[in-house]
């Protein structure tokens, strides 16, 4: 069997759109264009890819291989398409990062300071997503490597490789009025303090639900972000303390205006860099493990 690349084109943005229609008006072509051309396709491959399921289209079991293949076909055809333009220029080397949306973005941009200081010119791609989501991009080669604050959970299917870069202390900030008013009496003081805090979903709220529990604090929780940076927003706004490594307090000090209430002992975020690979071996990713301890941890 030939394999026909624009039937398969066709199929690729039917999946992404989950309907026909859809995908027609992304590729500018006629509803039975679209859908001729991905009926010639399944005959080609003998597996009906896609069924009905209320007004979209779900993938079939062979429809699920084949979007895989997919994925990394055309995600080669736009890496050729950039190394083709590259030709004759100073060679450029890509990486391409998924960083999860719970882990702390001043943790994140030093570690990523380290691959952008190679002599050799670095082209950095970000993606900002949740976990899960971003373990789908890496499984498909989409992604380089992930910079998450959690392991890949045992047992799980996906042939990819959690690496521990390191731990770093947990502090609670606040902006100056705030901090001078909660720092007497630390942490016992804390009780009736207003707190904005990760959702639950982060690893690192479990962590520090036990932490009050342990020293028997009940804060006035005013809120909980799924975002980092939205939380950093109201506590720069003054609503409340908020939790950030300790190692960048003078980075929250600038960026926030907030100085530090108080470590949480026993409180510490880890780090972990997620690959394709058991070991690494992209270059960048290379020297952003090197630098980690020296300049991050």
């Amino acid at each position: 069997m030939s394999l026909n690349f624009r039937h398969l084109h066709y199929f690729w943005v039917v999946a992404k759109e989950g309907s026909v229609t859809r995908a027609a008006d992304r590729l500018g072509l006629a509803i039975q264009t679209v859908s001729a051309q991905l009926s010639l396709l399944e005959q080609a491959m003998g597996k009906a890819l896609f069924k009905p399921q209320g007004r979209r289209l779900v993938l079939t079991e062979a429809g699920q291989v084949a979007l895989r293949y997919a994925d990394q076909i055309f995600l080669l055809g736009e890496q050729l398409q950039e190394a083709l333009a590259d030709v004759d220029t100073e060679p450029v080397m890509r990486l391409t990062v998924g960083i999860s949306d719970s882990l702390p973005k001043l943790i994140a941009s030093r570690m990523l300071d380290a691959a952008l200081a190679l002599p050799q010119r670095v082209r950095l791609i970000c993606y900002e997503e949740q976990f899960e989501s971003l373990l789908g991009k890496l499984s498909v080669h989409k992604l380089d490597v992930m910079l998450t604050d959690r392991a890949v959970p045992p047992g799980s299917s996906l042939r990819v490789f959690s690496h521990l870069l390191g731990e770093t202390q947990i502090s609670l900030y606040a902006v100056h009025e705030l901090a001078e008013r909660y720092r007497k009496g630390f942490p016992k003081s804390l009780t009736g303090a207003p707190m904005l805090l990760p959702t639950r979903n982060n690893a690192i709220r479990a962590r520090i639900d036990h932490w009050f529990e342990l020293h028997d604090i009940q804060p006035d929780l005013i809120g909980e972000f799924d975002d980092n940076a939205l939380l950093h927003t109201f506590g720069r706004a003054g609503r409340g303390l908020f939790p950030a490594p300790t190692v960048l307090a003078q980075d929250v000090k600038s960026q926030f205006g907030a100085i530090e209430v108080g470590v949480m002992t026993q409180v510490r975020e880890q780090i972990y860099a997620i690959s394709n690979e058991r070991k690494i071996q992209h270059p960048a990713i290379e020297a952003i493990l090197n630098a980690i301890h020296s300049d991050v941890f």
